[in-house]
């Protein structure tokens, strides 16, 4: 949330960012518009990062997966400043700050003790807080109520991605089309090789449980001096860094980049 430190968030670009407006004699502060995060600042806010000693490792979402837990609110001690992805914080806008889904993505709220709901827009990071999942703008808490009772326990449903509600065509539907996720880059992680499938197959469980996006952890087969080879892939990182970071984070020996 605004309590991260941007740097962290952003990287190397916002910090130069930061510095040169610093050097300003007017010391205005340049946002993006809301709903148009630039490339550059996606992809750095998808990065691993550290908030008190603590590891917070974004994930790639798609439309229908719900996540529960606590929601919280923050109003007019953060109104006009600037949020983890660059925009201005508006507390009238309905967005919300949350530790690992994508910016921009559209989520339901919907408050489990009184049973209102209301869709939010992602572009902060946090609630750095043990058991709370999201952060909502004073707008939107009002409409959970929370601006009456603090927190509340809720359920999120991701809505669509790029500050767009998903709603599938007539034809989508009759053909059950798969429902969107974030655009993924072709950057990956070779995590294992092995010479038999069910070696292979084993790292492939491990890596999906612990990345959460199992569509993402494949296996590619190959012939190396003519016998099968079985390489395991986690794809979908945004940058080379990240999926060093990746590696780093993990302690991943052999482990190394790829980009197919």
């Amino acid at each position: 949330m605004l309590r991260f430190l941007l740097s962290v968030v952003v990287g190397f670009a916002l910090a130069s960012l930061m510095l040169s407006l610093s050097g300003c004699s007017s010391k205005r502060v340049h946002y993006t518009k809301p709903g148009h995060t630039s490339a550059a600042r996606y992809r750095a806010t998808m990065r691993t990062y550290r908030v008190r000693g603590r590891t917070y490792h974004p994930t790639y979402v798609k439309v229908g997966d719900t996540m529960t837990g606590i929601s919280s609110w923050y109003g007019s001690d953060f109104h006009g400043k600037m949020t983890s992805n660059g925009e201005q914080y508006d507390m009238h806008a309905h967005t919300a700050a949350h530790k690992t889904w994508p910016m921009d993505t559209m989520v339901r709220v919907e408050n489990l003790e009184n049973g209102k709901s209301t869709v939010v827009r992602i572009n902060d990071r946090g609630p750095f807080v043990a058991g709370r999942v999201i952060d909502c703008s004073y707008a939107a808490g009002k409409e959970l109520g929370l601006d009456k009772t603090g927190i509340a326990k809720v359920k999120l449903t991701v809505l669509g991605f790029a500050g767009k509600i998903y709603r599938p065509s007539a034809e989508q539907k009759r053909d059950h089309a798969e429902p969107p996720s974030v655009h993924l880059s072709d950057f990956g992680v070779q995590v294992g090789a092995f010479r038999r499938r069910i070696g292979a197959e084993i790292t492939r469980r491990k890596y999906t449980t612990i990345t959460r996006t199992p569509k993402h952890v494949i296996i590619r087969e190959f012939t190396v001096g003519g016998l099968p080879l079985y390489r395991v892939w986690v794809m979908g990182f945004g940058s080379a860094e990240e999926a060093k970071d990746f590696i780093a984070d993990r302690g991943i020996t052999g482990g190394f980049v790829i980009r197919p």
